[in-house]
């Protein structure tokens, strides 16, 4: 036909962008998604693993009898709360530290003398492998280490309870308050600096400023780090496991330092491997974690709540008067 207009062909790349994240479903399906369903599964299933038998013996349904059996032993409980109570007593002086570290490496009025080199410094143990960082310890707190000779001679310090417990918690403190550091300092930073200088006019000192002006502009990146840390705190498992030499893992003679991960590992390693109970354990653990972080986030977001409401009270207040 004469006069007939011939359509050029247009190319749509749309279905690149697909195909670029392709491999990161794929992997995710393989390596996350099919083991969460799978432990989901086992959970409710007797699946067990003994020393003579190549694969798992699949005996069927058992209902709620792995979380009965981690109900009546208890045993959860208490490595859970030594778990929690290990975390924070490195994660409270974690938190004060990196919290004044942010604050003068990022005021200008101070003017710091090679701050760039002390930032790469705290963040540098953050760096080193957890186990690596424990066996290191576990050495110097040897009878004839350096720090075991130091703080108990003629005797051995990693056979004390809470020697124990505060050796992990110093591990915990030491490696991951540079990143809480960076982390606190980026939120600092990004602070107008016009509210600090109108503070300053106004005749506000260092800790009214930080009360007033800091603590409530940073709460967003403060909740997020605190909730970081929780999660992160609850999966202890690397130093706890390779502190004490030939320990087998049970957490020091009296399970002074046995985590609820190292608890977990039980059912999964070994001659007699139960499944079964460790999917139990895992959802139990994924709830409790899933309530904590909701009631923390709940608190703190209720208390910011609370604080602005008062300032914009008390501005009113100036303001009728």
């Amino acid at each position: 036909m004469a006069g007939r207009i011939k359509k050029r062909k247009t190319l749509s790349y749309a279905k690149w962008g697909y195909i670029f994240i392709l491999p990161f479903f794929i992997a995710y399906a393989i390596f996350q998604l099919y083991p969460l369903i799978t432990t989901f599964i086992y959970a409710f299933q007797d699946v067990q693993k003994t020393a003579d038998s190549i694969y798992k013996i699949n005996k069927g349904w058992n209902d709620f009898q792995n979380f009965s059996y981690l109900f009546k032993s208890n045993d959860w409980l208490k490595y859970f709360g030594n778990t929690l109570l290990i975390q924070f007593m490195g994660f409270i002086p974690q938190l004060i530290v990196s919290l004044v570290l942010a604050v003068w490496f990022t005021d200008s009025r101070l003017k710091l003398k090679g701050a760039g080199f002390f930032k790469a410094v705290i963040y540098m143990p953050n760096l080193i492998m957890a186990a690596a960082m424990a066996q290191l310890f576990s050495a110097m707190f040897q009878r004839t280490g350096p720090l075991g000779q130091l703080f108990f001679p003629n005797d051995y310090g990693l056979k004390y309870v809470w020697a124990c417990k505060w050796i992990v918690a110093f591990i915990n403190f030491m490696m991951w308050f540079g990143n809480t550091t960076i982390l606190l300092m980026a939120g600092v930073m990004g602070i107008d600096d016009s509210i600090f200088e109108a503070a300053t006019i106004d005749g506000a000192g260092p800790v009214r400023t930080f009360k007033d002006i800091t603590m409530p502009l940073l709460m967003p990146i403060f909740l997020y780090v605190f909730l970081t840390s929780l999660i992160g705190g609850i999966q202890m498992f690397d130093i706890p496991q390779n502190l004490i030499p030939k320990d087998s893992g049970r957490g020091g003679t009296r399970h002074q330092i046995k985590t609820i991960i190292m608890y977990l590992n039980d059912f999964i390693s070994g001659s007699n491997k139960n499944y079964g109970r460790a999917g139990a354990l895992s959802i139990l653990l994924f709830l409790l974690t899933a309530v904590l972080s909701f009631a923390v986030f709940k608190t703190t977001t209720t208390d910011m709540a609370a604080a602005k409401a008062k300032r914009k009270a008390k501005k009113a207040k100036k303001v009728n008067a």
